[in-house]
């Protein structure tokens, strides 16, 4: 494990014990070790009691933050928390009567506790091998730069160095085995802002979280910009370019979030995702399925309603529709593109899906990181995949060129081809293109897939497509009138071929359902390839 060292600004407050709330220690009998033991509590004591008069821990109240131990009060299990390390710091003796007069704990805290029962590791980066070896989750609260590097080291040390990445590489091997939390709750800098993107999940709280490779001291130096922290990365940056995945609107939120999190991954690769028991009926039939899917192509539609119809319902929460088992994540970037994870019967699965409403849902440079991502995180815990298909083609445009899109868009296609865990396909409207169509095929053949009466798809959304199949002859129309004309009949003429039924008579698509019939199909799917 690496040093827990001590530092006057660290998180856990400095706690000056008085005399009447640490009387002088009995005398040492010379035959147990009662007086050893007494010792202990009183520092473990001090070290957990907070001291308003702390230059540390008043700083961070004036900052509307929790102190550390408040933190893990709210994150973990009642009572659950065991700490590691519960004598470092360093301790004020009074000479003559042997009473502990001051003590300044660590600049960290560490630990395990449980979440919802789960043992889970908090802090961390020296424990990622532990966390590994246990099979347990890491949480990470981050609020500083979590072992990075200063230039007032250099003058003590007498000598520069290379950057040591302190648990960096430890940290990337935990994420091949178990699930890793990272909560920013504060400034991240330099080496902690690594740290904070090494994780399946991380989350950060309004105007009291940024994030930066360097702060605003360093970059007006660098780069000449004189910026605020928040101004240089706060979570109008890092919550909208994918850096981060969630944002909140408060510590306790983010905790929320967290626990929430790790109620859908196992403890392990090596282990099952936890199941719930189910009080949502599988044969649930939501009537508003049926014309959720407005007729007119052009019209949209709420996707994360749609959603929510199918999933399971929280039992806690009866019928409202906001308690329901679907947690989003990364709900502000990548917008296209509608990633989170629900249940079916219980069971965990990953929901996959556009927003309509957000660029057409056409699939994005950045809507293409966010699934790939997601894709990847479901296939690496075993998480099976719900994938709702409104796709109308990747993003097109000087913009999308600029931005890769297609670069970015093969991740995707690259991460659904190489899955191996099962999805349940649903083409409820639009799967067009190139996108659409790995969309609608993720294994090649291999997944089961049915589609909606409302399904809609081709090498090209058809208005366009005409556009682009018949434009001589567009363009010889003699006036603008013509050729409208022109075009209207056109499109009359292949309107009865993009009927799904037509498609389904030629085995173009698997099965036609009632929209209705999809949550029973989804769990049925779900519970055969448990």
């Amino acid at each position: 494990m690496g040093e827990k060292k001590v530092n006057q600004g660290a998180q856990s407050a400095g706690t000056k014990a008085k005399e009447d709330a640490a009387p002088v220690l009995d005398a040492d009998d010379g035959v147990t070790w009662k007086y050893a033991v007494e010792k202990i509590r009183r520092i473990q004591q001090a070290n957990s009691t907070p001291n308003p008069s702390n230059p540390g821990y008043a700083r961070q109240k004036q900052n509307g933050k929790l102190w550390v131990r408040e933190r893990l009060a709210a994150l973990l299990d009642d009572g659950s928390f065991v700490e590691i390390g519960s004598l470092t710091g360093k301790p004020t003796i009074d000479e003559q009567t042997g009473a502990l007069k001051e003590f300044l704990p660590a600049n960290m805290v560490i630990g395990w506790g449980k979440v919802s029962g789960r043992k889970v590791f908090v802090t961390a980066d020296d424990f990622s091998a532990l966390a590994v070896q246990h099979r347990v989750p890491i949480i990470r609260l981050l609020d500083g730069s979590s072992g990075g590097g200063s230039v007032a080291t250099y003058l003590s040390a007498g000598a520069t160095y290379i950057p040591p990445l302190a648990g960096l590489g430890q940290s990337m091997t935990a994420m091949t085995t178990v699930p890793v939390v990272s909560a920013l709750l504060g400034p991240v800098v330099g080496l902690a802002s690594a740290k904070a993107v090494t994780s399946h999940f991380s989350v950060m709280v309004k105007g009291l979280s940024q994030l930066f490779a360097a702060g605003p001291p360093v970059v007006k130096q660098a780069t000449y910009e004189d910026l605020s922290k928040e101004a240089l990365g706060g979570w109008e940056i890092h919550g909208r370019n994918g850096t981060v995945d969630n944002v909140t609107s408060s510590e306790l939120e983010a905790f929320q979030q967290i626990r929430t999190f790790l109620s859908f991954l196992p403890s392990s690769v090596h282990a099952l995702p936890p199941v719930t028991i189910p009080s949502d009926p599988a044969d649930r039939r939501a009537e508003e399925l049926i014309s959720i899917i407005p007729r007119r192509r052009a019209r949209t539609y709420d996707i994360r309603k749609l959603i929510r119809l199918i999933v399971d319902v929280d039992a806690r929460s009866g019928e409202d529709e906001t308690q329901d088992s679907f947690f989003e994540i990364g709900a502000t970037w990548g917008r296209s593109v509608v990633t989170g994870l629900a249940r079916l019967q219980g069971i965990p699965v990953g929901v996959l899906s556009s927003d309509c409403t957000v660029g057409g849902g056409a699939l994005d440079a950045l809507g293409s990181q966010k699934a790939a991502r997601f894709v990847n995180l479901c296939d690496h815990f075993g998480i099976p995949l719900l994938n709702l298909v409104d796709q109308p083609g990747f993003a097109i445009g000087s913009a999308a060129e600029r931005m890769a899109t297609i670069r970015h868009g093969v991740a995707i296609m690259s991460a659904l081809y190489h899955a191996t865990i099962p999805i349940f396909t649903v083409i409820i409207r639009r799967s067009f293109g190139v996108a659409g169509g790995a969309l609608s095929d993720p294994g090649d053949g291999l997944n089961n897939r049915v589609a909606w009466p409302s399904a809609d798809g081709g090498s090209l959304p058809l208005e366009g497509g005409i556009e682009a199949a018949y434009k001589r002859q567009l363009d010889s129309a003699p006036t603008a009138a013509a050729r409208e004309k022109m075009m209207k009949e056109l499109l009359a003429k292949f309107e009865s071929v993009r009927d799904p039924i037509r498609t389904a008579n030629v085995f173009g698509i698997e099965e036609i359902i009632d929209p209705r019939d999809t949550r029973p199909i989804a769990c049925e799917v779900r519970r055969v390839s448990s």
